[in-house]
C-alpha cells in the first residue's frame, strides 16, 4: 500500500475508524480516494457513533453508495 496517497495520517485517525477501514479494504480504498475534506467529514460524524458495530456498519455504508463526494 502506498501511503504516500493518504492524506489523512495515523495522528489525526480516529483509531475506531481506523480499525474498521482495516476490516473492509473496498471502503480503505475508497475513503483514502476522497478529497481531504471529504474525509474530515467521515471523521467528524464518526465522533457521533458509540459502538464498534456501528462503527463498522457506518464504514461499510461508504462502498454501499450511501456517502457521496
Amino acid at each position: 500500500m502506498d501511503i504516500s496517497k493518504h492524506k489523512i495520517y495515523a495522528p489525526d485517525m480516529p483509531m475506531g475508524l481506523d480499525i474498521a477501514l482495516a476490516k473492509n479494504m473496498a471502503a480503505h480504498e475508497y475513503f483514502y480516494s476522497l478529497p481531504e475534506e471529504a474525509q474530515k467529514r467521515i471523521i467528524d460524524h464518526t465522533h457521533t457513533i458509540g459502538s464498534k458495530e456501528e462503527m463498522q456498519s457506518y464504514v461499510d455504508s461508504l462502498v454501499g453508495g450511501n456517502y457521496l463526494r
